[in-house]
């Protein structure tokens, strides 16, 4: 958790890049990304220099080299310890014509490995600081910005593009945190997972999984086998926006994973060679952009499902890419689970009957206001291809902790916030944040869930009942409303007092009469 010293430190970096007429949040996101890389390459060159001195042996791996680049300049004044240092004049120049070469060609060219990853992405690096002051204002302001600690590291690029969330149009690109974390707590990832995220934006998801296996299996970075798994092998992001890349890579290497499989693919367009049950968990929260023309859809999508509705194409593809046995838990517009079209009946019979359908977790229709008012759920499958679905649960999630309203305020104290909140929550604040309780209840989804009225929050229904209802998986279709009970009088007391007031209106009648009388 980065503390408010941390934050105002952001703010003002944030700032100084809007009055410096860099206005659009993901350009500003982008050049302090390429930034943070530059003063991470140099830390990493400072490590194996001291290693070298420690050992009182040459250099293994250099990230600078010796000796000047193309254009005469040495390379070690593309240090960020160098030329943090330099006039601002200086500074501009060094960094726009010897460093961004350096980290779209050398880089990329000499550096595999660890580093291959973040280097390709660097490959089409522009450097759009328009001037020296405003540079070295950002240099200055992101050198004092504590980053030598992973955790703090990773909370302050969180906290940066959460500011893409709060500038409108752009807000797309992500997924609340907590919902995220919801959906990995869910899934429970294990030290052996290959993870997959077809559309993975900032690589939110991806992250959330890193720190979710750090926490719960803290042994994973101390087996040998586990570590290098964890770090070339188990995590993979798909994106066609190479800013998106380019930022997701930073996320993930600043949350410290060294190597992670972040790519330029649109998911839906190509072919998946390679890719076919690839992944034993899909965390994803895909784009609806609405259809899709047949010629530019992946032939294996339309063999799944003949459609060109991009959502129905992404479960499709989800199916594609997961091992038997693999799992899912993915955000779907609410279409998706009652619409009447034959590809959207078929592909919930497929779900339903051919894989293991586990939960349809409804969600508030605010979750992701200010920008998109759409109402969803999170599925959560298993992929058997061989059926398995009993019964499935269903939670309604009424509160997620934040005002549902464009705002998005917190409810409660941030201890109290999140699926997993650092402190116990009363009755009165479960009713402002659910997901505490979908955990809970989840783990009990095959015992005591099962006993739960349909009048209840969350219940099970049994898949004979699904089938029944042409596989409509939306919850109000199952969901029983409580009727208040009413207290009827008999027929004879209203009777009664029918009489009795009409003996008082002829009394009252009588009366008026006899005063005009």
């Amino acid at each position: 958790m980065i503390t408010g010293n941390i934050k105002s430190q952001i703010d003002q970096i944030w700032n100084a890049f809007w009055s410096g007429g860099i206005s659009n949040p993901l350009e500003v996101i982008e050049q302090i990304t390429y930034l943070l890389f530059l003063r991470r390459l140099d830390d990493l060159h400072t490590l194996e220099e001291n290693k070298s001195a420690r050992l009182k042996r040459p250099m293994e791996r250099r990230v600078f080299p010796e000796g000047n680049d193309p254009k005469g300049r040495p390379y070690d004044d593309l240090r960020w310890s160098r030329f943090k240092h330099f006039a601002p004049g200086d500074m501009y120049a060094v960094i726009g014509e010897h460093v961004f070469p350096f980290l779209r060609n050398e880089l990329a060219r000499n550096h595999g490995g660890d580093d291959s990853t973040y280097a390709h992405h660097m490959k089409d690096a522009r450097f759009t600081i328009p001037t020296p002051a405003l540079l070295a204002k950002v240099v200055d302001l992101l050198d004092a910005v504590p980053m030598e600690d992973r955790d703090t590291k990773g909370d302050v690029y969180e906290y940066m593009l959460g500011k893409i969330a709060s500038a409108g149009q752009n807000g797309q690109f992500r997924t609340p945190r907590h919902i995220i974390r919801l959906m990995v707590e869910l899934t429970a990832p294990q030290p052996g997972d290959v993870i997959c995220d077809p559309a993975c934006g900032t690589a939110g998801f991806l992250v959330a999984a890193g720190e979710h296996l750090r926490e719960r299996h803290p042994n994973i970075l101390h087996d040998t086998r586990l570590r290098e798994h964890f770090h070339h092998r188990m995590f993979h992001g798909f994106d066609f926006d190479n800013t998106m890349l380019r930022i997701g890579s930073m996320n993930m290497l600043l949350h410290g994973v060294e190597n992670p499989d972040i790519r330029y693919r649109d998911s839906l367009a190509q072919d998946h060679a390679g890719e076919e049950e690839k992944y034993t968990l899909v965390l994803a929260n895909p784009p609806f952009a609405g259809s899709l023309d047949y010629e530019n859809t992946a032939k294996d999508l339309l063999q799944i499902v003949k459609t060109k509705k991009t959502e129905l194409l992404f479960l499709a593809l989800f199916l594609r890419l997961l091992k038997p046995g693999g799992r899912a838990a993915v955000i779907v517009p609410d279409g998706v689970l009652f619409g009447s079209s034959t590809a959207h009946k078929e592909l919930r019979r497929m779900v339903v009957e051919d894989q293991k359908l586990d939960a349809v977790v409804k969600l508030p229709g605010g979750v992701f206001r200010p920008y998109a008012g759409v109402s969803t759920a999170i599925l959560l499958f298993t992929k058997t291809d061989s059926g398995g679905t009993d019964s499935v649960w269903f939670y309604d999630v009424e509160a997620d902790g934040w005002s549902l309203d464009d705002k998005r305020t917190a409810l409660l104290p941030e201890d109290k916030l999140g699926p997993v909140p650092r402190a116990a929550l009363s009755r009165d604040e479960h009713a402002k944040n659910n997901l505490p309780d979908v955990l809970a209840r989840w783990a009990e989804r095959s015992a005591g869930e099962r006993e739960r009225p349909r009048t209840a929050q969350s219940f099970c229904v049994p898949k004979a009942d699904i089938a029944a209802q042409g596989y409509d998986l939306s919850l109000n279709r199952y969901k029983e409303v409580v009727h208040e009970a009413v207290e009827h009088r008999a027929p004879k007391e209203i009777l009664a007092d029918l009489a009795k007031l009409e003996e008082d209106i002829q009394r009252g009648m009588k009366e008026l009469e006899g005063m005009l009388g």
